[in-house]
């Protein structure tokens, strides 16, 4: 039986990688960081089949506590801080955790056992200003927020470490990834909640910035496969994990709206602060790469994603769960 550990086991990605490997007959240990409110509600339904141990990426003792005791043979770093708008407004703390935190679990592996497998969770915002589309592993980064930011370095200190201790790290480079379990200050799921609460006559309007702003959305369900299959090739290397299909926030309005019988354009309202300092370009991946090597196509089209949310949203709300 391997042993994979997971950093950011409560989050969306955590918990469907937990799921998927525990299906995979893996024994899993779930890192938490100890804070006076944790949320457990993504992993609640396999809590009890997984082994949930404190850590936290800003203490390197507590990683090299946990690999030390663990003794895994996959890593898989899920934990960050993660949402962009909150990275302006927590930029230092953003670096510790998004960057250094990457840096400081590595060191823990090379110390204990550079022959554990590592997965870096990499993400699109890197490529923010894009300098081509569709964007793959090899385009240039241009970073647009102090998330995109940490996460460049995130990703080139798992590549520095790769090929200076010769570890089997991997970066998946994840383009916007979306479920029933996303946050809701995500904007996929703010407007999939308030298409649902809308129709539900619990809420009367949608304020959102801006709409024309394109996305490649994919389901997290299909990406934590990616995850597991870059860490079981004979050699590590950096994938970038997308649809190939772009589509606008105005798009992802119309079809959550739709799917309960109304106009978005009745009530969604525009508003100035929901605009990001900088905006990101045009973000679309192509993961022939990812298709080639590992053999993995996303199943879940946007469409579908869209309505499983606003599905998800209404059976909540209908039965007094707020989210």
């Amino acid at each position: 039986m391997k042993t994979a550990l997971i950093t950011g086991v409560t989050g969306q990605d955590g918990s469907y990688l937990a799921e998927f490997l525990l299906e995979k007959k893996y024994k899993v240990i779930g890192m938490v960081r100890r804070t006076s409110t944790i949320n457990f509600d993504r992993i609640r339904h396999i809590q009890d089949r997984i082994e949930l141990v404190q850590g936290d990426l800003l203490d390197q003792s507590s990683l090299m506590d946990v690999i030390r005791e663990y003794q895994p043979d996959e890593v898989y770093n899920l934990a960050a801080q993660s949402f962009v708008p909150t990275s302006w407004t927590q930029p230092t703390f953003t670096g510790e955790a998004t960057a250094l935190g990457v840096t400081r679990i590595l060191e823990a592996v090379r110390a204990i056992n550079p022959k554990i497998r590592f997965y870096q969770a990499s993400s699109s915002e890197m490529f923010g200003k894009v300098m081509e589309v569709p964007q793959t592993e090899s385009t240039p980064f241009y970073p647009r927020s102090p998330y995109g930011v940490a996460k460049v370095y995130g990703h080139w200190i798992t590549v520095n470490y790769r090929e200076s201790y010769d570890m089997f790290a991997c970066s998946g480079i994840l383009f916007n990834h979306e479920s029933p379990r996303r946050g809701l200050e995500f904007v996929t799921h703010k407007v999939t909640y308030h298409a649902a609460k809308i129709k539900l006559g619990k809420a009367k309007e949608l304020r959102m910035g801006n709409l024309d702003a394109k996305r490649d959305w994919g389901f997290a369900g299909d990406y934590v496969r990616a995850m597991w299959l870059m860490l079981q090739q004979p050699a590590p290397d950096d994938y970038v994990i997308a649809t190939g299909e772009t589509h606008s926030v105005r798009e992802l309005c119309e079809v959550a709206f739709a799917h309960v019988g109304l106009d978005y354009r009745d009530f969604v309202v525009i508003d100035q602060k929901f605009y990001r300092p900088a905006e990101v370009d045009l973000l679309i991946g192509n993961p022939a790469k990812a298709q080639k090597m590992l053999g993995w196509k996303p199943q879940v089209d946007f469409q579908s994603l869209v309505k499983m949310m606003v599905d998800a949203d209404l059976e909540a709300l209908k039965s007094g769960r707020e989210a």
